[in-house]
């Protein structure tokens, strides 16, 4: 009895120290709809001289919010209403769609990591002031994760690197090139995009276990 109970705890010993490991390398799920930044001179196109955005809801990022103004984005094909801004306002505007959404604007816009906006393709914006022809700027963001430089130690990972994530669930699976961004001024989280997040069966808050890559 005593030996069976040496190995109850010591089975029970490995479990927690398993669990706390797994907790040091979990990530909170941001899942991104389609939504557009924007530089100060363009949102004064859109809305108006000295316009300034409204913020109706923080993000999960640190002074990144969702504001009440949208705007309709056109491509060759279609077209997408009430398209949220997020602020705060940007150098360059761009627009962040999935896959699906380009095939229904009618643009192959390319999976890159946010500000990467050579060669992209550019969409119609318009809003209630007036109507701005981006040049470019329509991209499907890379997946990626922030972290801060202390929780980027923890797991053993850094800026620029790129790892696995594993996702739990009924459509569990692993994906694959997600990019770690790492700075003092971001939380812990990994965006999504919708169709990522809806083909693992991920929602908001939803967490997924950071892996190196082999």
């Amino acid at each position: 009895m005593k030996h069976t109970d040496q190995t109850v705890e010591t089975i029970a010993k490995l479990v927690v120290e398993r669990l706390h490991e797994m907790q040091a390398y979990m990530v909170p799920v941001g899942v991104s709809n389609r939504h557009i930044h924007v530089s100060q001179a363009d949102l004064e196109i859109l809305y108006g001289s000295g316009y300034r955005l409204t913020p109706i809801k923080d993000l999960g990022q640190p002074g990144q919010f969702a504001a009440k103004e949208t705007v309709t984005i056109r491509g060759p094909k279609g077209s997408f209403e009430n398209v949220r801004i997020l602020g705060p306002v940007r150098n360059n505007s761009q627009v962040e769609i999935s896959l699906s959404d380009s095939f229904r604007l009618g643009v192959k816009a390319p999976i890159r990591e946010s500000g990467q906006l050579e060669n992209t393709p550019g969409l119609q914006i318009c809003g209630p002031a007036g109507t701005l022809e981006l040049p470019c700027g329509a991209i499907v963001a890379l997946r990626h994760i922030h972290a801060t430089p202390e929780i980027a130690e923890r797991m053993g990972i850094c800026d620029k690197e790129i790892v696995e994530v594993e996702t739990c669930g009924e459509r569990r699976c692993i994906l694959g090139n997600v990019l770690v961004r790492v700075s003092n001024q971001y939380a812990l989280e990994i965006h999504l995009d919708t169709d990522e997040a809806n083909a693992c069966g991920l929602k908001n808050n939803d967490y997924v276990l950071v892996r190196k890559c082999r």
